[in-house]
């Protein structure tokens, strides 16, 4: 069975940075928010011409290549979608002129069936989705961050139940880190996965860690 973890953060934590030390020659990365990557050179590394890059928000099409690289492309050891909000706003997006609520399932229902895929492909291959958090303040003042979703469907779901890894990135001053348990927000990890609550936002060091689980 594949594995499917998440990165969750706020814009300039640190999620797309973090995925520069993966091998591009084993990584598929599939770019829903089309705006490219953020390091030096990933044009090089990530292209059409490498069969390692796509622009697609559109989550039927990227269950499909993912499902295509699972049967056809034993190469690729790691697919990254990045991020997953972009599939449920596009979506969402252009259904505006729609009145009814059928939507928010189709809506709930693709996003769900694209997870579920992710952990059911082929037993080498690990799949990593990125998401955009939103911070919630209860009456008392206290705060809970959390995936930010489109649509109560999709809040019902709570698509980090769908994921055994889900690490919180942050940076401060400069330092990037992944917080790997709860603090204030949906992080997890599995048990005796990572020795510490923070670790350098290396997605590589990750994806050893979690070799044994």
């Amino acid at each position: 069975m594949s594995k499917a973890l998440l990165i969750m953060g706020s814009s300039g934590s640190g999620k797309t940075t973090s995925m520069r030390t993966l091998d591009p020659k084993t990584t598929y990365y599939v770019d829903a928010d089309r705006k490219g990557l953020s390091w030096k050179g990933w044009k090089e590394q990530y292209n059409q011409e490498n069969k390692n890059y796509i622009k697609s928000s559109d989550a039927k099409q990227i269950e499909f290549i993912i499902k295509g690289i699972s049967d056809k492309r034993p190469d690729i050891k790691t697919i990254v979608v990045d991020t997953i909000n972009t599939i449920m706003w596009d979506d969402e997006f252009k259904r505006m002129s729609e009145k009814n609520y059928d939507k928010w399932s189709d809506l709930a229902s693709s996003i769900y069936g694209l997870i579920t895929t992710a952990n059911t492909l082929r037993d080498d291959l690990i799949i990593i989705f990125t998401a955009h958090t939103q911070t919630d303040y209860d009456e008392s003042g206290y705060k809970f961050t959390h995936v930010r979703t489109s649509g109560r469907k999709l809040d019902k779901i709570v698509v980090e139940s769908k994921f055994t890894t889900v690490l919180y990135s942050k940076g401060n001053k400069g330092k990037y880190v992944f917080e790997t348990q709860a603090n204030d927000n949906t992080a997890k990890s599995p048990l005796g996965a990572f020795d510490e609550p923070e670790i350098d936002n290396d997605i590589t060091k990750v994806i050893k860690a979690l070799e044994d689980f």
